[in-house]
């Protein structure tokens, strides 16, 4: 799946985190892979910016699901934190009311 150009640009304005990247390839990262980069070694202006972008929702998703396996490749305290970020903030199984 083809990154949208707003994720495309995001990932040229933080391409130093995907330095081992052939540079012809950056622009393709799954968004997986991206989410992971940036919660492990990006600042706090970068995570907010992709969940922006992408959404908390999804970012809560995605990072749950890496984390439910047994390996993963989160710096324990990235884990810890956004385990209780994402808790606190992302609404999951969400459903309104419809009375």
């Amino acid at each position: 799946m083809k990154n949208s150009p707003e994720i495309q640009e995001f990932i040229r304005e933080h391409s130093r985190l995907f330095w081992y990247t052939p540079e012809e390839k950056k622009t393709e990262i799954s968004i997986e892979f991206l989410l992971e980069t940036i919660l492990n070694y990006g600042n706090q202006e970068s995570v907010k910016r992709l969940f922006e972008l992408i959404g908390i929702e999804k970012a809560s998703e995605i990072f749950n699901r890496q984390i439910s396996t047994g390996r993963n490749n989160y710096f324990a305290p990235v884990k810890n934190y956004f385990q209780l970020y994402f808790k606190r903030h992302a609404q999951r199984d969400f459903k309104p009311r419809t009375d």
